[in-house]
């Protein structure tokens, strides 16, 4: 019953169920999966029933309600909420309750959605696994024993799990997309600016994006229409019409559209067969429907990943930087002070070693070296001139077709533990997502078949900057013409 966020919608303007009626089965999803998949840091039980019954009283009133009135909602724990922690999953920020909300939080309120609780994440948002939260890892709902991707790990496992029907997360080089990949649900980035960052704890600030997560193209549509928009105290965001996302789904003609497939996919080292098949058999799919499927050929692909893994730890390593002990964050009891480097520094250097976990400083010190004085201009200046060719790239594939169609990562759900004592193959596991990260531009993970395990495999479209619309008119398309998003974990 909590696969739809329009069928909810619809049980209550029938009479059918109750807001508190709805919030409590979530609650009781999210209780009965918390030992299993521990996709939840933090429960806000009766902020969500207290919610839930405003709406019922609203509606029993006659009074207006909004687009997700009475629609249990999971939200990653990177973005700001005044009434519960906000601790992006690090000792760090254990303890830290934000004085306000996110902007995309402050429109979910405003849509009269119940937001359950906080979800579970790769610490600041830095991994492919959920495996290196300090509240431990997230489990894949199809297989326990595999990942269910990351960054937003739990925003994807507590929607396959059948706790809520919609979830936010982040996307900074793939976090949205793959873990939806893996979870066989369907995510997407929207275009960098399209939703506000602001109240979004900064991993990579020009890379961040907020994203909707679920099992369905129309609920994804109906959840970024809610939290879509300008906002005036956020200096990224664009100041662009939001259109009426869920009214471009009514049809599912593609005659005229042309879809491009890069050419230099199937030729990557170490993509899972079956992954290729999805995508090729996708492809017929928008054929079947009247698109038009054409080659293309994106140049400076192979430099994605060294780019971003240049440009990310970069402007991590700025951004964490206030997250000292004095300022901000966790604080040490254990100050040296006869340290040659003064108490001072001793308290700024235990309370970082205390509060981060390895991944995080790994990626502080690239940062930081790549930003030390002798450095800049050869890695982190150099990145950014390749991030210029990279979005050339795209712009000219965009002269050629309406949308870009590929893999969103080059495996199914991998077992846990597999790669978290290897980052460079983690870092891998953003191949195919980065890209778009680094053109700003929207992208949708689908879910489009499954392996011989019976694992979810997910298939990417791209589009140009702002055109979600065309994203998710194709997205559906492919959705009315299959049933991989129908398909849910046995257990």
């Amino acid at each position: 019953m909590l696969d739809s966020a329009l069928e909810l919608v619809r049980l209550q303007e029938n009479g059918d169920l109750t807001a508190v009626e709805i919030a409590e089965k979530a609650l009781a999803s999210v209780r009965d999966t918390h030992d299993s998949i521990n996709a939840f840091t933090h429960v806000a039980a009766e902020q969500a029933l207290d919610a839930a019954r405003r709406v019922d009283a609203k509606r029993a009133a006659g009074e207006p309600l909004g687009i997700l009135a009475g629609v249990p909602v999971a939200v990653k724990d990177v973005l700001c909420t005044a009434d519960m922690p906000t601790t992006c999953s690090s000792r760090m920020l254990k303890d830290f309750r934000p004085p306000y909300d996110a902007t995309v939080v402050s429109k979910l309120r405003e849509a009269d959605a119940v937001i359950i609780g906080k979800t579970n994440m790769d610490e600041f948002a830095m991994g492919a696994s959920t495996e290196t939260s300090a509240f431990g890892l997230t489990r894949n709902p199809w297989d326990t024993n595999r990942t269910p991707g990351g960054s937003s790990g739990g925003a994807a496992a507590c929607v396959a799990a059948g706790s809520v029907p919609l979830s936010l997360g982040t996307d900074t080089g793939g976090s949205i997309r793959q873990p939806a990949a893996f979870c066989g649900i369907t995510g997407m980035k929207p275009t960098y600016g399209r939703v506000s960052r602001y109240g979004l704890v900064a991993f990579a600030s020009s890379l961040d994006q907020v994203g909707p997560m679920a099992w369905s193209v129309p609920d994804v549509a109906l959840l970024l229409e809610a939290i879509a928009g300008f906002e005036p105290r956020d200096s990224t965001s664009l100041n662009q019409f939001v259109p009426k996302y869920s009214d471009v789904l009514q049809s599912s003609d593609l005659r005229g559209l042309r879809i491009g497939v890069l050419s230099e996919t199937a030729e990557t080292a170490g993509i899972d067969p079956a992954i290729m098949d999805a995508v090729n058999e996708a492809a017929k799919v928008f054929q079947s429907q009247g698109a038009e499927i054409v080659e293309v050929n994106l140049p400076h692909s192979k430099y994605w990943v060294p780019t971003y893994y240049v440009i990310a730890p970069c402007e991590a390593s700025s951004n964490l930087s206030r997250y000292d002990g004095a300022h901000y964050g966790h604080r040490t009891d254990s100050i040296d002070m006869h340290s040659p480097d003064g108490p001072l520094v001793s308290a700024y250097c235990r309370s970082r070693e205390e509060g981060f976990g390895s991944e995080v400083k790994r990626r502080i010190m690239v940062g930081t070296y790549a930003l030390s004085e002798g450095y800049t201009d050869k890695y982190y200046n150099q990145a950014l001139k390749v991030r210029r060719l990279i979005k050339g790239d795209f712009d000219a594939a965009f002269s050629q077709v309406d949308l870009l169609l590929g893999p969103v990562t080059p495996s199914t759900a991998f077992p846990l533990g597999d790669k978290i004592d290897d980052p460079l193959q983690m870092y891998l596991c953003d191949l195919f997502t980065v890209g778009a990260n680094l053109a700003g531009l929207p992208a949708i993970s689908l879910p489009g078949g499954s392996d011989s395990a019976g694992l979810p495999i997910g298939i990417q479209l791209q589009a140009p900057t702002l055109e979600e619309s065309r994203l998710l008119f194709a997205a559906n398309a492919f959705q009315t013409a299959t049933d991989h998003h129908q398909k849910r974990p046995s257990h």
